[in-house]
C-alpha cells in the first residue's frame, strides 16, 4: 500500500490527497511564487499528476505565467497546487498546505538565482540557479 498524505487550503473549501511518498520537495525563490503567495519562499512537493486527487471543492486557476497555472481557494485565498506545461505529467503541491506539513523537509533550493540576499534557510541543501524538470 502506498502513502497517502491530505490538505487543503485554510477555510476547508478545498482538500486533496496524495498517494505518494514525500519527495523531491523544493524550496522555490522565484519571484513569482513570492508574489503569488505573498510569502519570501514556498516549498512544493512535485508528485506524478495519476497520484493528486482534489477531494472536495473545485480550485480557481490563475495563469502565472505562460507555462504555469496556480490553483487556490477562492474562498480563502490560499494557494495549493501549480501545473506547469514543462513538465505535464507532475503537480506541484504547496508544503504548508498538508496535513502534516512536519513530515516533509525539503531536498533543494530552486531559482536562487533571485533568492532574497537577507534570507538564510537550510543553506546545507544543495541549490539550483532555475530549475531542472
Amino acid at each position: 500500500m502506498s502513502e497517502r498524505h491530505t490538505g487543503g487550503c485554510h477555510c476547508g473549501n478545498l482538500r486533496y490527497q496524495l498517494a505518494a511518498p514525500l519527495r523531491d520537495i523544493a524550496h522555490c525563490h522565484c519571484s513569482i511564487c513570492r508574489r503569488t503567495s505573498g510569502g519570501i519562499v514556498v516549498t512544493w512537493i512535485t508528485v506524478p499528476m495519476e497520484v493528486f486527487t482534489w477531494t472536495a471543492g473545485s480550485p480557481a486557476a490563475y495563469d502565472s505565467s505562460p507555462t504555469c497555472v496556480r490553483y487556490f481557494c477562492i474562498n480563502c485565498g490560499a494557494q495549493v497546487a501549480l501545473f506547469t506545461r514543462n513538465s505535464p505529467g507532475t503537480m506541484d503541491v504547496t508544503i504548508a498546505t498538508l496535513d502534516q506539513p512536519e513530515l516533509a523537509a525539503a531536498e533543494r533550493h530552486i531559482w536562487t538565482d533571485t533568492r532574497l540576499p537577507w534570507l538564510h534557510l537550510d543553506e546545507h541543501l544543495p541549490g539550483e540557479r532555475g530549475e531542472s524538470v
